[in-house]
């Protein structure tokens, strides 16, 4: 069975969700979607995607720059099983998925209201089985879910009590930064704690956030009241058996979010991508029945595997979570 998937919002999110799509033997871009004109939208007719436009009122600016259109969103809508929304939130369109009758997904920047499932490789796989509408939670509720989940099962949260330490726009983003400031994020608790509560609600856990002046990652620091008494070794090797958690060491001289970022652009991840999460070794800590650790989230690629996962889930392709995590990961590469 191979799924037909089509991408509407090809930016930083949707192009990588379209490489990592064309990277699975079970699933093909049909095509992918843009409202504009961008460099984007040319990179998708070079990479040989499909292109759709989503607004006509474009469609004269497409020509002119001479990026090839099959069609509007409507006919992408047809060509596909499955759309992976990739627009910026509120963006609005699942009237016009659900009068395609075609099944849809979403990033972490929607409410969970919007689809009332919200969604976990590691955690909630079961519940996307067969459904039609799933939202991915953000990058940092990923990278919180990756490391806490594990630990939920197989120890017991007592209390979590977590700071996101935010980069204050993407990379690309000059509009939003950069920033010469530490700005605290006054909503609190932060949406992070019931963002990983809308997947596992018996986490107790509580967030605050910051925003520093950086475009490269998120870090974590993070504190875990733990129900058993065990030792750093022990939570070292749960997360070493973990998919998608990466360890890193100061002592190797990666002691910051910039030498992660170099490990990856010399291991030759495209676009210097890092789709694990990263879990400094010796910055994890147990003590009195209490873990501290910090981890580092790179925002733009964390959650990619996920969407792959999620849509193995809603078209029942793979009942398995950890096989579906399996083929997704080789598929991509991920170690």
């Amino acid at each position: 069975m191979t799924v037909k998937v089509g991408i509407n919002g090809y930016g930083t999110v949707g192009k990588r969700v379209a490489d990592a799509v064309a990277q699975q033997s079970d699933m093909e871009v049909v095509g992918v979607s843009k409202r504009s004109p961008t460099y984007e939208a040319r990179l998708a007719n070079e990479l040989g995607y499909p292109f759709y436009a989503a607004s006509k009122d474009h469609l004269d600016a497409f020509d002119e720059k001479g990026i090839e259109v099959q069609g509007m969103l409507y006919d992408l809508l047809a060509a596909a099983d499955i759309i992976v929304d990739c627009t910026p939130k509120k963006a609005g369109y699942k009237p016009i998925y659900e009068k395609a009758g075609v099944k849809a997904m979403w990033q972490g920047g929607e409410k969970h209201s919007l689809t009332g499932l919200s969604f976990n490789s590691l955690a909630n796989y079961d519940e996307a089985y067969g459904a039609d509408y799933v939202r991915v939670v953000s990058c940092n509720t990923t990278g919180l879910l990756r490391t806490l989940y594990p630990i939920h099962t197989d120890i017991g949260i007592d209390r979590v009590n977590a700071v996101m330490i935010r980069r204050s726009a993407d990379p690309w983003d000059t509009k939003r930064g950069p920033i010469n400031s530490i700005n605290p994020v006054l909503n609190i608790p932060s949406h992070h704690g019931p963002d990983v509560q809308s997947v596992v609600p018996e986490i107790n856990i509580q967030t605050t956030a910051v925003k520093v002046p950086t475009t490269i990652m998120h870090l974590h620091s993070v504190i875990v009241d733990l129900k058993e008494d065990v030792d750093t070794e022990h939570i070292l090797d749960l997360w070493e058996r973990t998919p998608r958690v990466k360890f890193f060491e100061a002592s190797q001289g990666v002691d910051s979010t910039a030498k992660i970022m170099e490990w990856a652009k010399d291991r030759g991840n495209v676009r210097g991508d890092i789709n694990e999460i990263a879990v400094w070794k010796d910055g994890t800590q147990v003590e009195d029945g209490t873990l501290y650790y910090y981890q580092a989230i790179h925002q733009e690629s964390d959650i990619v595997p996920e969407n792959i996962d999620a849509i193995r889930a809603m078209m029942e392709m793979e009942e398995d979570n950890m096989k579906s995590i399996e083929k997704t990961n080789a598929g991509m590469g991920i170690e």
